[in-house]
């Protein structure tokens, strides 16, 4: 179960939204000008999200090892997705769970504790709420596959209400341009963004170079940007050189919950 930590968390982004109203209706003009336009941030900012953590520590360590603030989702059910979430958030960094959900392909398996379309309104309910106190120290969600799934508005309604409830915010991975989950969460007043750039879809050096190169640009056009990879040996590497070449920069790494925008206020990347 997500400790008290993590709690508080929850409730600093439900405060975060209630003090951007009181902004608003005492007309303060310039903080919310901040979330509405993001190019006017001076220093340019980067959030990483590194997926499918659960299957491995040395690969997890990879990243860890190499000491920038990123933010790790958590596939649930995994052997040693629990202690992971642990380890994680002992050395400073953020949690999320990674919430499997349905692919287009219905030969591919999205794993254990997935949600489907075809699931009753009751189960996607349980199986969200019980993948989240499973993982702990959880402050937010994205989406493992589930292009069919988040296509769907009805049933993504259904699972982000459990994400309102418990005060996490929500990250579109964004695995098909027709996914729901975005907009829906914002009309849910969630906090929420969704993913800029892939890094690694395609396992190669050479690529990730390419990707991480676009994240860069896309901060520097827009004042932040919010890259996904997994924790692949290349993407390691790739991403330990790319954030020494940052530190000559005036673009930083954050973690994601830096570039959530008040629930209320979200706005498209």
């Amino acid at each position: 179960m997500p400790d008290k930590r993590a709690g508080m968390k929850r409730r600093d982004f439900l405060l975060k939204s209630a003090l951007f109203l009181t902004g608003s209706l005492l007309g303060l003009r310039c903080w919310s000008k901040t979330y509405a336009d993001p190019c006017a941030i001076n220093n340019p900012q980067i959030a990483l999200i590194i997926d499918d953590i659960g299957f491995s520590e040395s690969r997890l360590d990879r990243f860890l090892d190499i000491g920038a603030p990123f933010t790790f989702s958590i596939l649930p059910k995994l052997r040693k997705s629990c202690f992971l979430a642990q380890k994680i958030h002992g050395e400073g960094h953020e949690v999320m769970l990674h919430q499997p959900m349905e692919p287009l392909d219905p030969t591919i398996d999205p794993g254990p504790g997935a949600l489907f379309v075809e699931d009753p309104p009751d189960k996607i309910t349980d199986i969200i709420k019980e993948n989240i106190s499973e993982t702990p120290y959880v402050t937010g969600i994205n989406n493992h596959m589930g292009s069919r799934f988040t296509a769907c508005g009805t049933e993504m309604k259904k699972a982000l209400s459990v994400v309102r409830d418990e005060g996490l915010f929500f990250v579109d991975s964004l695995t098909t341009s027709r996914s729901t989950g975005y907009n829906t969460a914002k009309t849910m007043h969630i906090s929420t963004v969704r993913r800029n750039v892939f890094i690694d879809n395609i396992p190669n050096e050479n690529f990730i170079h390419t990707q991480l190169k676009k994240l860069k640009l896309r901060a520097l056009k827009h004042g932040q940007a919010i890259g996904i990879g997994h924790p692949l040996p290349e993407t390691a590497k790739m991403v330990n050189l790319f954030i020494q070449e940052l530190n000559s920069t005036n673009i930083s790494m954050v973690p994601i919950s830096h570039l959530l925008p008040p629930a209320s206020v979200s706005f498209n990347l």
